[in-house]
């Protein structure tokens, strides 16, 4: 006997268990959710906990910049992207890497990945010729949320939680296809989401 397939579960649920927000842990924006920062964003959680104020970086929306067109004293001449990490403060700049005492006075996030740390170290970093891709990554603006804000998108199912294993994977790839990338990991029963465009004109 057939089993019907119940298509409307499978490409529009979000009520979906996930996992437990926590530092170091990825918020997988819901597939439905049309916003200027965060329409197929995937955040990585600085600062977490229950009831408390929360902040993440939007991992993989570029912009138009550089880091040679905001950094004053970068010498590397290959461009060096730099990412939208949310509406918040973007007059200022981020960066998150897996680089550890290489960027001395650096802030853990989770063991193996840190945000920010002294300027200097980063700038003879960049313009030694080490690699970026993989390893470190800048960002205008982070994105932030009020007292017990974020608890309550998580039970509304407006963000999807989940971990990673590999740093380098993510700092690398951008856009929709670094999206997929994290929904794919989350399982099948995730798969639905994967059919919904970031932009619903493009089908």
């Amino acid at each position: 006997m057939n089993r019907m397939i119940d298509y409307d579960n499978v490409l529009f649920n979000i009520n979906i268990s996930s996992g437990m927000p926590h530092p170091g842990a990825l918020l997988v924006t819901e597939p439905f959710l049309r916003d200027e920062y965060f329409s197929h964003a995937v955040i990585c959680l600085i600062e977490y906990a229950v009831g408390q104020t929360s902040m993440g970086i939007v991992m993989n929306h570029p912009t138009a910049y550089t880091l040679q067109g905001l950094v004053p004293g970068v010498t590397r001449t290959e461009s060096i992207p730099v990412y939208n990490g949310g509406p918040l403060s973007c007059d200022r700049l981020y960066f998150v890497h897996s680089l550890g005492d290489i960027i001395p006075e650096s802030q853990t996030i989770r063991p193996g990945l840190y945000i920010g740390g002294d300027l200097k170290a980063m700038l003879d970093y960049v313009n030694a010729g080490y690699p970026i891709e993989g390893y470190i990554r800048f960002f205008i603006g982070y994105s932030g949320w009020s007292r017990e804000q974020l608890d309550e998108e998580l039970r509304n199912n407006v963000w999807a939680v989940t971990d990673f294993t590999d740093t380098e994977t993510l700092l690398t790839g951008d856009d929709d296809a670094y999206w997929h990338r994290y929904v794919k990991a989350m399982g099948g029963k995730f798969r639905g989401w994967l059919y919904h465009p970031k932009n619903p004109q493009a089908n």
